[in-house]
């Protein structure tokens, strides 16, 4: 496993790190705390030391709380980023990204996490108008003054909204999670040039496009009710599952196609880490190479 700058925040991350909305239960699967608790004992056992995680996966913090009981143990072997105020289950909807509902979310979920501090706690896809608040800020930055938070981050909705990313210094920010893979570039442009002028760390998810870049589907695909991507409509699904069977051809012989997609956002030297989802043991080998790979 290599491992990479977080930006200013000068934390040494894994270049393959864990996503854990599959926790949630909505990917198709529910998973036990013994498979959890296995699944990352192994991960650290492959060199991964970063995490990402967030307060709405699952109903009552119910990701956190499974990767909490997994690693508190070792809580000093991980980096866990966690994220507050996107969460469509209590009824709240904007309120959650004002300051006096954030910081329960951030007591909560240090609860939930079995923790005193959280690595880098994000902004969860918000709009400019709620990402535009001093008093949010104002209110984070003391929780980073009472050690409760190492570093702020922002995990924007679309790699286009750069107004946010340009505020990122204003704001304390130190980190940025963006959609990035081998269909969706568009942080190239937009993204990644202003992280590199204000030392941003850039964490990259859904590397593997919901799953399409693993070449396992073909147009027409159906998913299983309890999917999420069974929500979408069959024909924007068949639309990216085309586009990654096209860019796949650029795989090399002999290299698996997970693998490859790891690899592939890792080739930008600003991405300092990609969180794949994993929903087994197998997957999260094959994610893992990728951290050989890294150039």
């Amino acid at each position: 496993m290599q491992y990479r700058r977080l930006g200013k925040t000068e934390l040494s991350v894994s270049v393959v790190g864990v996503g854990t909305w599959q926790l949630a239960g909505v990917w198709g699967k529910q998973f036990a705390q013994r498979e959890v608790d296995e699944i990352f004992s192994r991960a650290r056992e492959l060199g991964i030391n970063l995490v990402d995680t967030a307060e709405c996966y699952g109903h009552h913090h119910l990701s956190e709380q499974l990767l909490g009981n997994s690693i508190a143990s070792r809580r000093s072997d991980w980096i866990i980023a966690t994220k507050f105020g996107h969460n469509h289950h209590n009824g709240l909807a904007d309120e959650n990204f004002q300051p006096a509902q954030v910081l329960l979310q951030l007591e909560e979920s240090l609860r939930a996490l079995r923790t005193d501090y959280i690595d880098i706690y994000q902004l969860h896809t918000a709009s400019d108008e709620l990402f535009n608040n001093e008093e949010l800020w104002t209110m984070l930055d003391k929780q980073v003054q009472a050690g409760k938070v190492r570093f702020l981050g922002n995990s924007i909705g679309l790699p286009n909204m750069d107004y946010q990313v340009q505020r990122s210094s204003d704001f304390g920010i130190s980190v940025i999670q963006t959609i990035y893979n081998a269909i969706s570039t568009r942080a190239e442009e937009t993204i990644l040039p202003v992280a590199e002028e204000q030392d941003l760390g850039v964490i990259a998810r859904v590397p593997l496009a919901s799953g399409f870049l693993s070449g396992k589907y073909r147009p027409g695909h159906v998913f299983a009710n309890n999917d999420v991507r069974a929500m979408r409509p069959q024909k924007g699904l068949d639309r990216e599952i085309n586009a990654a069977l096209r860019v796949l051809q650029e795989k090399p012989a002999g290299m698996d196609e997970v693998t490859w997609a790891n690899a592939w956002c890792l080739k930008q030297c600003r991405i300092s880490t990609v969180i794949p989802g994993i929903k087994s043991m197998d997957q999260l080998e094959v994610n893992a190479r990728a951290g050989d790979l890294a150039l």
